[in-house]
């Protein structure tokens, strides 16, 4: 293996999520109006950048989110804030408070939900971008021979300013050298509409030494102290009308620079007073779940021994001696392992095998056919991932159409009488009765008839369930239902209706009405689901009265029947996948601006809003949401999808979408949304025949390409195209960033590998009765050698890339200089 040193810098890849919830706040500082309530929403952005907003809860000042959020950062910041704001029909929305997490303090809330108190926002404290500076102190002699000092501060250019009212701010910067006695300023001219204005003015200033070194009389009092003066930089946004806004700020001091010319990058910083207000008041606070992971992923030949081990877990046998099996058992407490875990064997065809052996050692453990998957066990919860991320499309063909009806225009389907109003009359029951069981024919219905897409994996899964299951239980018939029901009802269909935002069949949180409407229909599927695994009528089995009742409505037999001829559907291994998605799938939405393509003689080449619809067919915009579309551009005719540069047309977040006709210029609100939309188009258009393989990053404008400066509009691209071909276009995973995942879930969990190490030593020397329980009582362990062999290995690999990660960071911190466009200085320069 070579030296993680050698080979070049762009194969080491730092790659940010950031998942988490927006709980809930409390104590808003009540409205000055008669009603007191406000109607808020909360936002989260990268430094001024908003990339979340969950929906509006109204009325209330303690208002209950309960969203929750995961993305990819798809750039470098410096805060993380989450801002609530108080939506106003007349006027802009109100900021009334905010929570603001530098990016370094991140990592102390992963796994807690704490409360945050909320911050004043005032315009001194919000800041983003950097600015490049060039400071140096020249010696020069002046007329009557004295030795003067000069500073000559050069203001090159900034980059990543805010947008400001979602355009692009019209920046100016004040130089100011300040002393206890002096404030000279400077400005530079505005740069108008862009966020990266290039200034290059070049400032200049007098600075005299204190003599110290002659005798101080009386008469040099003025002669200024270098000790305390500093060059302050600040920026502005240049508001012609109205008040010009602060964009930030950055302070050197001057006794650290030299003659020799000091050049860096600084992060803008907020100023002094911005965090202090005079007095600080309770503006209540908000509860967040906040889960930031940055991984550094090595080359891919690094994670091939780890790879290797992993994906040999499912030929070890006993499997409990398996890397695999034993990354589980370490990190048992923590959810996340099972993701990475699911994904690298998912990724390479070995889930199915790993899951199958798994199943046959719970099973040993199951004394009961009832009981039988009930738990939360590693194969449960392998399940669920696996269910979510291979049927995310399975829930939308079948599921969406029907929960878009429900929450877009839900009926009264409460049924419990203590929940309804003594006034409601028996007239008003009988209708939401009806309107349930409207509700929960149509769901069931749905499902039962929707073996035809059930992907071949889940399939697979299941048949292999139900075998094992009627291996295990022979005398029982009904275990061989029960064991795919309850997972393909109870952990799937159920848990999607329940909660349609986690499984993105929704936008948002479903409001309480419509919530409690989801979960009535959620408990009715789960026990029709159960109908055909069980002989006996369930009936006896509710704990409410009213369910009871609700069940009579339905004819057992009949439901029993499609219930099983489902299940024996979807564990069949047949494959009844069609090559070919008969219906298109819908796979992303929203509003965005596109640049007119010019299709008509009179258009002016502007920018107009258009709501954006990506199926696996087609892509296509329309005026609103619920219109035809007014251009359609079919996948297959997509040749590219890449970034646009920003000097184009002096917009951030750009995309350009190459097809057939003309390029398509998107751009989105902002950098997730934008990383997002490349994403899925790439994954879409991928296989596509005539796919291009370089293409140009700039526009065509005034008879030019902007990037090659090429006059003809034809000709060919100037750089390479970025998405290369993935194996397999339904599910993308990128197998070394799990395995990378599952490194540090193992680096981390150092001490129970040799904990379990040493447990396996004691059994295989010590042979009698456990005594009391120790340490290790908890660790599987069937077969101690095999188990002894497995963990010297992982703690072997893990350990060599642990060097490798060493040597990374070190060359990391040597090579991006501090100061450099990409490590920029932070804070005062002491």
């Amino acid at each position: 293996a070579m030296a993680a040193g050698e080979g070049s810098e762009e194969e080491v890849r730092v790659l940010q999520t950031l998942r988490g919830k927006i709980c809930e706040a409390k104590n808003l500082v009540p409205y000055s109006g008669p009603n007191k309530m406000r109607d808020c929403f909360c936002t989260i952005n990268l430094d001024q950048e908003e990339v979340f907003r969950t929906q509006v809860v109204e009325k209330s000042l303690s208002p209950f989110f309960g969203e929750e959020f995961y993305f990819e950062i798809p750039r470098t910041f410096q805060f993380l804030s989450f801002y609530i704001y108080d939506k106003s029909v007349i006027q802009r929305d109100l900021r009334i408070g905010k929570v603001a997490i530098k990016k370094e303090d991140l990592s102390r809330y992963a796994g807690k939900e704490p409360w945050f108190m909320l911050q004043p926002v005032d315009s001194n404290s919000e800041v983003q971008g950097k600015v490049h500076l060039e400071l140096k102190l020249n010696e020069l002699i002046t007329d009557n021979g004295s030795v003067c000092q000069q500073l000559v501060v050069h203001l090159k250019e900034c980059h990543g300013l805010p947008l400001i009212n979602g355009q692009n701010c019209d920046p100016y910067a004040t130089v100011s050298v300040v002393g206890p006695s002096r404030n000279d300023q400077k400005k530079t001219k505005v740069k108008k509409k862009t966020s990266n204005p290039q200034f290059n003015e070049t400032f200049y200033f007098e600075v005299t030494r204190s003599s110290s070194y002659t005798k101080k009389s009386q008469f040099q009092v003025e002669e200024e102290d270098i000790e305390k003066l500093e060059v302050r930089v600040d920026l502005w946004n240049n508001g012609n009308l109205v008040q010009d806004l602060f964009l930030g700020e950055v302070k050197i001091p001057v006794k650290t620079l030299g003659s020799d010319s000091f050049q860096a990058w600084y992060l803008l910083q907020p100023r002094d007073n911005g965090n202090k207000s005079s007095k600080s008041e309770d503006l209540g606070s908000l509860r967040l779940n906040i889960c930031y992971s940055e991984d550094c992923v090595l080359p891919s030949e690094y994670y091939a021994p780890l790879r290797n081990l992993l994906l040999k877990s499912t030929e070890v046998e006993p499997i409990s001696a398996s890397a695999a099996y034993i990354l589980a058992e370490v990190c048992r407490d923590k959810y996340d392992t099972i993701i990475p875990l699911v994904r690298l064997l998912l990724h390479h065809h070995k889930l199915v095998q790993f899951i199958t052996a798994v199943v046959e050692l719970e099973l040993k453990d199951t004394q009961e056919a009832n009981t039988i998957f009930r738990g939360n066990s590693l194969v449960t919860r392998c399940l669920d991932e696996m269910m979510k991320i291979v049927g995310n499309h399975y829930l939308k063909v079948t599921l969406k159409p029907v929960l878009d009806e429900i929450c877009e225009n839900p009926k009264p389907c409460e049924i419990d009488p203590l929940k309804l109003k003594e006034a409601e009359n028996a007239e008003i029951h009988k209708e939401n009765f009806r309107n349930l069981r409207n509700y929960v024919d149509k769901v069931f219905s749905t499902i039962v008839q929707s073996s035809i897409s059930c992907p071949t994996l889940m399939c697979d899964v299941f048949c292999s369930l139900r075998s094992l299951a009627a291996e295990r239980f022979p005398n029982d018939p009904h275990v061989q239902y029960s064991a795919v029901s309850s997972f393909v009802f109870l952990r799937f269909f159920a848990v999607a209706v329940v909660s349609p935002h986690t499984f993105h069949l929704r936008p948002h949180h479903p409001d309480a009405q419509t919530s409690r409407t989801l979960t009535l229909i959620s408990k009715a599927i789960q026990t029709l689901g159960s109908w055909g695994s069980l002989s006996k009528s369930k009936l006896s089995s509710f704990k409410e009265t009213f369910m009871c009742e609700f069940f009579k409505m339905f004819q057992e037999e009949e439901y029993t029947e499609a219930v099983k001829k489902f299940l024996d559907e979807v564990s069949s291994t047949e494959s009844k996948e069609p090559n070919v998605m008969s219906e298109p799938v819908h796979l992303k939405e929203g509003e965005m601006y596109k640049r007119a393509q010019g299709r008509t003689r009179i258009g002016k080449k502007n920018f107009k809003k258009r709501w954006f619809c990506l199926t696996s067919r087609e892509l296509t915009y329309h005026k609103q949401q619920d219109k035809e579309p007014l251009y359609s551009i079919p996948v297959r005719n997509i040749l590219a999808v890449e970034k646009l540069d920003e000097s184009s047309f002096n917009k951030k977040n750009m995309f350009q979408v190459i097809h057939v006709e003309k390029t398509l210029y998107v751009q989105a609100n902002n950098c997730v949304e934008a990383s997002e939309w490349i994403e899925a188009l790439c994954r879409v258009s991928r296989c596509n025949q005539r796919r291009l393989s370089v293409y140009h990053p700039s526009a065509f404008l005034n008879g030019n390409w902007l990037c090659c400066k090429a006059t003809s509009e034809n000709t060919v691209g100037c750089t390479p195209c970025t998405a290369g071909t993935p194996a397999d276009i339904q599910i993308e995973i990128d197998g070394d960033r799990e395995t990378e995942r599952i490194y540090s879930l193992f680096a981390i969990n150092m001490p129970k590998l040799q904990k379990m190490q040493e447990a396996c030593g004691s059994i295989a020397v010590y042979q009698g009765p456990r005594k009391e329980p120790d340490d290790y009582s908890h660790f599987i362990i069937e077969d101690s050698v095999a188990t002894f062999q497995t963990l010297q290995q992982i703690i072997s690999v893990v350990e060599k890339l642990s060097e490798h990660h060493d040597i990374y960071q070190k060359k990391r911190s040597s090579s991006a200089k501090y100061g450099s466009e990409e490590n920029p200085i932070a804070g005062k320069i002491s």
